[in-house]
């Protein structure tokens, strides 16, 4: 597949290393920066153009005639739009993707005299802003958790969350499990001790400190949480610290119920946010002034959320709302690379790139098959999706087959099936049929392009 990414940023350099690491996709990159570029092409097998990505010989340059995917990922709102405008109108390519910032263009569409996709030709557009603002709010809605993965339209999970002692599987094989959730469908599907992921049985105990990774449907979540840690109670005051897009978004989402404080450090905004926002309460102020989170209570805070568009800032105040008593912190990291770094090395509980959210998103119409919905986790050397199985016994190599006898790669675990409304952890037993939604979690990424050959329909090797 033959995928043109325009922008050389964290997004696009991230895109650019996972996919040229496929040895299915020719991958090249454009910007306006020689000297990134360069830097791109030392490390990765990739092929390189520099200039303006809106300009149409450019585009034609980078090979956009032969193009399958376009992924228009600049710095520049409207230089993603023309790209995709361009890519559509002079080469015909089939499936074109464009990062989009402001929220403007999306709220005023109309101008253009219908909705931004078709104005443009852009077949999907890609929100930062709102991917954050939705997986902060379920981190938060979910007592403990460190990531929430959701399925089949928010009703099955797959939660992260590290042992704690005091949870009833600690120090306990995974056996046990149904034991305590004698009714409950619920897999752990991964567990990591340290950077190594453990090799899964029965007889696997969980330890202290280790991050366990399980699925089951959304309902159940809070009661298996009990299982990995002590029963966390549920956050009813929050403070948000930078009312830019995702902090006024969270705000938003979270202000009808719990309590919600805003720092924000610009007056004209806060004034905005004031006037915009129902119940939060708007501080003007600097998010790193101990004074001001120790004269707001910060000790009597459920969850501090950083989210300026510093993220030094982002990672000082953290620090700093954790040291004064905030019982859980997280951090808004605008390089992916940093936060398993910031995580293992300060207090602060839960670090979060939205580069690494954007990759998921753009992955999920990349990989091959029907991909409903896809997660990129950690620095991208970890994935979970949601797949549709198609075909019939005699076209597919998955289809009416048990899942014991299917010979998955390396790393890849067959988490659950949705079918027809029904949610099926998946056993050994378990039978593959027809239209099942099929969620993997994939902690060697090496293997992906096995499972996508797996899952493809004999004769079809599109």
């Amino acid at each position: 597949m033959k995928i043109l990414i325009l922008g050389a940023g964290q997004v696009g350099s991230n895109a650019a290393n996972i996919l040229s690491q496929e040895s299915e996709h020719d991958v090249t990159i454009v910007d306006s920066d020689a000297t990134v570029l360069a830097n791109l092409q030392d490390r990765y097998d990739i092929r390189t153009v520099v200039g303006n990505a809106s300009l149409p010989h450019i585009l034609d340059e980078a090979g956009a005639k032969e193009t399958d995917i376009i992924i228009a990922v600049t710095s520049s709102d409207e230089v993603n739009m023309i790209a995709c405008q361009l890519a559509h109108t002079l080469f015909n390519v089939r499936l074109k993707i464009a990062r989009i910032r402001s929220q403007s263009y999306i709220e005023y569409a109309d101008i253009f005299g219908h909705e931004l996709e078709k104005a443009f030709n852009i077949d999907v557009i890609i929100s930062p802003e709102i991917l954050v603002k939705e997986r902060l709010k379920n981190i938060i809605n979910l007592p403990g958790a460190q990531q929430v993965l959701r399925f089949d339209r928010g009703r099955v999970l797959i939660v992260a969350a590290e042992a704690e002692e005091g949870g009833r599987l600690v120090g306990s094989p995974i056996k046990t499990l149904p034991e305590h959730l004698p009714n409950i469908d619920v897999r752990i599907v991964a567990v990591f001790r340290g950077d190594e992921a453990l090799e899964l049985s029965g007889e696997t105990i969980i330890l202290e400190g280790d991050e366990v990774y399980y699925l089951c449907h959304q309902k159940h979540a809070k009661l298996v949480m009990a299982e990995i840690r002590p029963s966390t109670k549920i956050a009813k005051k929050v403070m948000i610290a930078g009312g830019g897009n995702i902090g006024y978004r969270l705000a938003s989402a979270l202000e009808e119920d719990l309590r919600v404080k805003v720092i924000e450090v610009d007056k004209n905004n806060a004034a905005r946010l004031t006037s915009h926002l129902k119940h939060a309460l708007i501080l003007n102020g600097d998010c790193t002034d101990e004074s001001l989170l120790y004269d707001e209570n910060i000790d009597q805070v459920a969850v501090y959320c950083a989210v300026t568009e510093d993220e030094q800032t982002n990672i000082l105040s953290s620090m700093l709302a954790k040291r004064l008593g905030a019982k859980r912190v997280i951090t808004l990291i605008n390089r992916s690379a940093f936060v398993d770094l910031v995580e293992n090395e300060s207090n602060i509980d839960i670090a979060f790139s939205p580069q690494q959210v954007t990759l998921g998103v753009l992955l999920t119409y990349i990989r091959k098959g029907d991909v409903v919905q896809l997660y990129s986790l950690g620095t991208g050397d970890l994935e979970a999706f949601e797949i549709i199985a198609h075909g019939t016994p005699e076209t597919s190599k998955i289809i009416g087959k048990v899942v014991d006898e299917i010979d998955w790669p390396e790393g890849i675990t067959l988490a659950g099936i949705i079918r027809r409304q029904q949610v099926i952890v998946s056993h050994r037993t378990s039978v593959i049929e027809e239209n099942d939604h099929m969620i993997f979690f994939i902690s060697n990424k090496q293997s992906i392009p096995d499972l996508e050959f797996l899952c493809q329909i004999k004769g079809n090797n599109d």
